[in-house]
């Protein structure tokens, strides 16, 4: 029997297909999407969960013309495929290849960047309110997860939407996940109304009867309608879509392409806001990830037939973190660990189970889980708040009014700080610094190995203050230096080569680059030092203004944006202490950096070991260096 992925070009290549066939291109697809992922790393549960709901509506919908909205991103490679984008989909997620997540840039079916969660009805909103303004015709959907459902923002944009009473359509995809499982009252809500049958019976019961009821005028309609309401209420808990101001629609098997191509044509044809509660199966059709769909949510190569992942390296910055925090609650029973629904990703799943009265998953919701902190560190508790850099951007004002201003000792795990590789430019934790040194009371400090992550940790929880802790994705790699052995102390860094022709001042995974660089000066007969700042905020004054003088020359090396965060820490430094020593930095230009290996985007960025050397050299010449970007051009 032929296949049929290899003809879809486009959506209208799916319309005309039988519901037989497009159950036959269902399990194409997945075998497709295994197979990519298993190679490249990726996304993988959330896609096979919505394979199903993705071909109905892209069967009953008219892409692009009518906007369909994903979120979380990370669910889109079903509709990757069946819009145009099949030739290029093993380049998913590589360099130069397919975005993981939806990217207008890509396909006019994308119709937003949405790599965060909970953003996807305010968009839709945003569209169906200029559509009608522009007395246009077209149908906008949004696709949102029940645990994007959880967010501050989609509650927000709910409320909205339903006070609006615009033609809407919101589809809940219901698969009891967000990363990992779901928890809150709304999730409780939701699987109340998943699990009893008696919603569905009786709402389909009470309507067949009110209409059975002959309409013998206005008054005698309006007192049905709240009999209507009242049996509702009374025989049905919650009705909380409803009640906001949405027709509510399901629940629905979410693997049922014939039941999802009724209930999308019904809403269709409905006026005002529909919500349509479609429930999946995360990681359906691989058995390894309908097992443990945490584990797929996000993964990186893996072997098929088995489901483990290939081999990484060394022991991970996170697991070192993860680790360490429990061995420090042993001892101190005020540290409580939180999370915005990453009890994985963030590693503090071992926390959870030593310690259960101790950690607080709050969901998708990391405004709420800093100023929740804020309570807790009110208290005389010592929270640790474990986030990855880019979703830390989600709780700017928290950080600022509820935990520094009253300097409250609330520790931030900032996880994934840097370039994070194949997620791409929404993912990339390289804005923490420009947002979080600026702010009073707030100290900043990043490790060089994992040692000395553990040394920060234990520092960290016993300051009396805030504290930003950031660390990179991945394993940590030995420096070739001896460690001094020297305790950690508040806004001092260290000297871990010395020289003085040029100071190279780097950061985290970036001093690796210098040291490598360092060497090869050496071997040109330049002496390079190469200090390691430890805190970016405080900055130790007294050892830049040592190597400021002595070497006249500072260069910086930062795997973040150029603008705000240690290279300009660094020339403020020097303003204030009325030095003027020549001062480069080799960070990130104004850009948004893509998706690749990092080795790749580093490359890109200009954060290489030649790039480094070169602008030593420079400096030393009095040549104006040029940016790695530059070079390549």
């Amino acid at each position: 029997m032929e296949n049929l992925l290899p003809n879809i070009r486009g959506p209208e290549d799916i319309k005309g297909l039988t519901v037989k066939q497009l159950n036959r291109l269902a399990e194409e697809i997945r075998q497709k999407i295994i197979a990519v992922v298993s190679s490249n790393g990726g996304h993988l549960a959330s896609n096979l969960g919505v394979v199903e709901l993705t071909l109905a509506l892209h069967s009953v919908y008219d892409s692009p013309r009518d906007k369909i909205i994903w979120d979380v991103g990370h669910q889109c490679y079903v509709h990757k495929l069946l819009t145009g984008r099949q030739e290029r989909f093993a380049t998913l997620r590589t360099f130069g290849g397919l975005s993981g997540f939806p990217k207008p840039a890509e396909s006019v079916h994308d119709i937003a960047e949405t790599g965060h969660s909970s953003t996807s009805i305010s968009i839709a909103l945003g569209l169906a309110l200029a559509r009608d303004l522009n007395k246009d015709d077209y149908s906008v959907v949004a696709v949102i997860g029940d645990g994007a459902l959880g967010g501050g923002m989609a509650l927000e944009a709910l409320n909205h939407a339903g006070a609006q009473k615009i033609d809407l359509t919101v589809i809940l995809n219901d698969n009891e996940m967000s990363i990992s499982r779901n928890v809150g009252g709304l999730s409780s809500y939701l699987s109340r109304v998943r699990t009893d049958p008696k919603y569905t019976r009786i709402k389909k019961d009470v309507e067949f009867l009110l209409h059975r009821i002959p309409a013998i005028g206005e008054t005698m309609y309006k007192t049905m309608e709240r009999v209507k309401s009242s049996l509702k209420y009374l025989l049905v808990s919650g009705m909380l879509f409803e009640e906001l101001g949405f027709t509510y629609l399901g629940p629905i098997d979410g693997h049922n392409i014939a039941a999802l191509r009724r209930i999308l044509r019904q809403a269709r044809g409905l006026r005002g806001p529909v919500l349509i509660h479609v429930v999946t199966q995360k990681g359906k059709g691989y058995a390894p990830a309908e097992a443990n769909p945490a584990k797929f949510h996000g993964i990186g190569p893996f072997c098929v037939e088995t489901g483990t992942a290939k081999s990484g390296g060394g022991p991970a910055f996170t697991d070192v973190f993860a680790e360490h925090l429990c061995r420090l609650a042993e001892k101190d029973a005020r540290i409580v660990a939180i999370t915005a629904a990453m009890p994985d990703g963030t590693g503090l799943r071992r926390f959870a189970q030593r310690f259960p009265g101790r950690f607080f998953d709050v969901g998708i919701a990391e405004q709420h889980a800093v100023t929740f902190a804020a309570g807790m560190a009110r208290s005389g508790y010592r929270p640790v708040v474990a986030i990855y850099s880019t979703f830390l951007q989600r709780a700017y004002d928290q950080i600022v009014h509820d935990v520094c201003l009253p300097r409250l000792p609330v520790l931030f795990a900032v996880d994934r700080a840097g370039l994070v590789g194949a997620d791409g430019e929404t993912h990339h934790g390289v804005f923490d610094l420009a947002m979080l040194r600026h702010i009073p009371n707030m100290t900043v400090m990043m490790p060089k190995n994992c040692s000395e992550l553990e040394q920060m940790l234990e520092w960290g929880v016993r300051h009396s203050g805030p504290v930003a802790l950031r660390y990179p994705r991945g394993a940590c790699q030995p420096l070739p230096v001896t460690l001094s052995g020297q305790p950690l102390q508040w806004g001092r860094g260290e000297v871990l080569r010395d020289g003085r022709d040029v100071a190279i001042i780097g950061l985290g995974p970036t001093l690796a680059l210098a040291l490598q660089a360092q060497a090869e000066l050496h071997n040109r007969g330049i002496s390079a030092a190469v200090l390691n700042p430890r805190f970016v905020k405080p900055l130790d004054e007294e050892l830049l203004a040592q190597f400021a003088r002595r070497c006249g020359r500072l260069l910086v090396v930062e795997e973040h944006v150029a603008a705000g965060g240690l290279g300009s820490a660094v020339l403020e430094a020097c303003a204030k202490l009325a030095l003027a020593p020549q001062v480069r930095v080799l960070g990130i230009d104004d850009c948004f950096v893509p998706h690749g290996q990092r080795s790749q985007l580093l490359d890109w960025c200009g954060l290489t070991v030649e790039n480094i050397v070169a602008a030593a050299v420079n400096m030393l010449s009095g040549e104006k260096a040029k940016s790695g970007r530059e070079k390549k051009a």
